[in-house]
């Protein structure tokens, strides 16, 4: 059963950083490329970054890009978000998606960008 467990949310100021982590279990992960996404309150799913399987290419939404850094360690299983120079409007539930392949998803960990 293919499992991924994002962990590393919280609340911070503005300006503030997080960094986001997901272990991710029950498939070979150093196969697939991963993503992040993100839903603030009463908007759709944005994708925020892209890994591929290697971790040598990443994609960044533009309205992360310079702040957030995408990562990923094969060896432990877990995929990587550093969020820097955070913003209210990073305010969200962010997910960690397996990006190939069958689609799974976690369960979200929450992101509050508060004064």
């Amino acid at each position: 059963e293919v499992q991924l467990v994002e962990s590393g949310g919280g609340l911070v100021q503005p300006g503030g950083s997080l960094r986001l982590s997901c272990e991710a279990s029950g498939f070979i992960f150093s196969n697939y490329g991963m993503r992040w996404a993100r839903q603030a309150p009463g908007k759709g799913l944005e994708w925020v970054s892209v890994i591929n399987s290697g971790g040598d290419i990443t994609w960044y939404a533009d309205s992360v890009k310079g702040r957030f850094t995408i990562s990923r360690d094969n060896a432990k299983n877990t995929l990587y978000l550093q969020l820097s120079s955070l913003k209210t409007e990073d305010t969200a539930t962010y997910y960690c998606e397996k990006a190939q392949g069958q689609y799974a998803r976690g369960q979200g960990t929450q992101v509050t960008v508060s004064s």
